[in-house]
């Protein structure tokens, strides 16, 4: 279930569109970062949660409008983005898209 919930997330904000910078925004309004986040931390174990969920931080965050996108990116750091991408990386050292969109991830989010 959080498996999937965080690819529809990840899903539904991709795109620098203003449909795609709207979503982003409304799915940041409403608590995604921090679900997702939280989703990541409570199933460990599940190479699919912390794949999609590193899919899921980074599309909510993503954006060409400088200073939102700017924000949810600090909001996504402030909720434990950067530990839950590099909990992940750690656990899965051989999974490519968690290697990749985790270091994604740890590229953009501020310290």
């Amino acid at each position: 279930m959080h498996e999937q919930a965080c690819r529809a997330v990840g899903n539904v904000c991709r795109g620098v569109d203003a449909a795609g910078r709207a979503r982003s925004q409304r799915a940041a309004d409403a608590g995604a970062i921090e679900a997702v986040v939280a989703a990541m931390r409570a199933h460990p174990q599940v190479a699919r949660v912390q794949e999609y969920g590193c899919f899921a931080l980074f599309n909510v965050c993503h954006g060409d409008e400088e200073e939102e996108a700017s924000a949810r990116w600090r909001r996504a750091s402030q909720a434990g983005g950067r530990a839950a991408a590099a909990a992940a990386m750690q656990a899965y050292p051989r999974n490519t898209e968690v290697q990749r969109l985790g270091q994604e991830l740890l590229e953009q989010l501020p310290e």
